[in-house]
């Protein structure tokens, strides 16, 4: 008896994976051996996808760079995402995002696999929200299996806490790996005190 299968299902499972690829995305090879069918198989199913979103009016696409496949939002909406970027009730830092970009100023250029195996949870979140506030951005890529996206801070990130320079940075007087971290974090987190302070003494125009 021949078996069904449930394209729906597959293109459900490839929209998963996807989001929790983030910003380094897939390739079609790397979608056939998770779901262990053929390439092009997955080729066709990332494009059924791709227009089945496009044809919802959905608040993401599916986009293809350098290869890989990723989830992004649309260029359409890009205003709306500025704005929630710059609220102010969202411009504090997490604990998590703080402690991603302390990870990346002080071990940049770093990939996201990097700094889970230091952080021992997932990142994409944080990460995702650093670069939408323009602390972190894409530096290059790694000579990796897959070319995994490497971060680094920005000038943005030198402004916000009031640096010269990366070299700038306190160093911590720890070695060991957490130890350090959470070193690290709070000599930002303190910084991002002083830099508050600061702001709050100028007098209002």
């Amino acid at each position: 008896m021949r078996r069904t299968v449930d394209y729906q299902k597959l293109k459900s499972i490839i929209e998963g994976l996807l989001f929790m690829a983030g910003d380094e995305g897939l390739t079609k090879r790397q979608i056939a051996d998770i779901m262990q069918f053929d390439a092009e198989l997955a080729a066709d199913l990332v494009y059924e996808l791709h227009r089945d979103l496009a044809r919802e009016e959905r608040g993401v696409q599916v986009t293809e760079v350098a290869g890989a496949y990723r989830l992004t939002t649309h260029p359409d909406h890009a205003a709306y995402f500025e704005r929630m970027a710059y609220t102010p009730t969202r411009s504090q830092l997490s604990q998590a995002a703080l402690e991603t970009l302390s990870i990346v100023a002080y071990r940049q250029p770093i990939t996201r696999i990097d700094i889970e195996e230091i952080r021992g949870v997932k990142t994409d979140r944080a990460i995702q929200s650093l670069v939408s506030k323009d602390l972190i951005e894409e530096v290059g890529r790694a000579e990796a299996i897959g070319r995994p996206i490497l971060y680094g801070t920005t000038k943005a990130f030198l402004d916000y806490f009031g640096l010269s320079s990366i070299k700038a940075l306190p160093e911590p007087k720890h070695i060991d790996v957490e130890d350090a971290l959470e070193e690290q974090t709070q000599m930002l987190f303190e910084r991002i005190g002083e830099r508050q302070m600061t702001i709050d003494e100028i007098p209002p125009n």
